[in-house]
């Protein structure tokens, strides 16, 4: 097991100050440096030798990236936006007899293609084989990096092609409340639709502003999404961002009123359409959008591709608050 083999290394803590490491602010970064907090994290996650990759994404001074080799994983991809880091990232694979690769970029605008490469993992056996796709992501651009790779799995792209994918992520405790909120959630929102359509989403561990350098002024909350087998989505994901941005935007009003309203900007060819769709999503028109699940959200996203049926894109539709 890796705690046997792995060489002992200066503390992160030490590594930082050696290289002189200081947490940039306009990059939303926070180091934690109490190694119990990020094996913590790491056993939350279940991260074990069944995973085929594990992708780390954000890795800054490698703590988490410590407590990740340390269950035994082979194969471990870091990508680190910020050259500062690479110095101790390095010395960190070269302790682990390079089973953890660096990759130097941008996750928001990388090749997918290079972390495959890194892994070793042809396409033949990237559909059979398990992903893990862990980070302290940046607080400020959590939902950017959230959204991109959501609509990644719906498409199957990238690394997101694994048969089998895990995301353990940290955001900010009042992201993390939106991502997993359900239909009795006030905090239920857009976020809480177009992730729940792909995955089930649960909250693993709690982290205090407190373990973090510097201290930010929100605590965190790590989040693990496992992709369904069968997403509920049987539409284009656009269609589904632009139906549930819609309806949110009249959160407080009822499906009936939103429907209503939505018919008074459409043909009478259209609104005969829409009637149909309202028979079709047979739910309760007293309740508001955020009553609604995922999957009849996604459902009433089929009723409108199916029907060639799409929101009007003028913004001045509104109803009174």
């Amino acid at each position: 097991m890796m705690p046997k083999q792995f060489p002992k290394l200066l503390a992160v803590r030490d590594l930082v100050k050696i290289y002189g490491l200081t947490a940039k602010s306009q990059l939303s970064q926070n180091f934690i440096f109490d190694k119990n907090i990020t094996d913590k994290i790491v056993k939350c996650a279940n991260i074990s030798q069944n995973d085929t990759l594990v992708v780390e994404v954000g890795p800054g001074p490698g703590l988490l990236t410590r407590s990740i080799l340390e269950t035994g994983i082979s194969n471990i991809v870091a990508i680190e936006k910020d050259s500062r880091f690479l110095p101790t990232l390095m010395q960190l694979a070269e302790a682990s007899e390079h089973n953890l690769k660096i990759i130097k970029g941008d996750m928001l605008k990388i090749d997918h293609e290079k972390i495959m490469k890194a892994a070793h993992i042809d396409e033949a056996r990237i559909r059979v084989s398990n992903l893990h796709l862990i980070g302290n992501l940046p607080f400020n651009i959590a939902s950017l990096f959230l959204v991109q790779w959501i609509k990644m799995l719906s498409d199957r792209s990238g690394i997101f092609k694994f048969s089998n994918i895990t995301m353990t992520l940290m955001f900010q405790k009042e992201v993390g409340d939106r991502i997993i909120a359900d239909t009795t959630s006030p905090q239920r929102g857009r976020t809480s639709v177009l992730v729940q359509s792909f995955c089930e989403a649960k909250k693993i561990y709690e982290v205090p502003s407190s373990v973090f350098v510097p201290r930010p002024k929100v605590d965190a909350s790590v989040i693990q999404l496992t992709a369904l087998p069968n997403p509920f989505l049987k539409a284009p994901v656009n269609l589904l961002e632009e139906i549930v941005g819609h309806f949110y935007l009249f959160r407080r009003k009822t499906l009936n009123s939103i429907f209503n309203k939505l018919q008074k900007n459409l043909s009478e060819n259209k609104r005969e359409i829409i009637l149909k769709i309202i028979n079709q999503l047979n739910v309760d028109m007293s309740l508001r959008p955020e009553n609604l699940t995922a999957e009849q959200f996604c459902y009433l996203t089929k009723l409108f591709h199916d029907n060639s049926l799409s929101i009007p894109k003028n913004r001045d539709i509104k109803l009174k608050q």
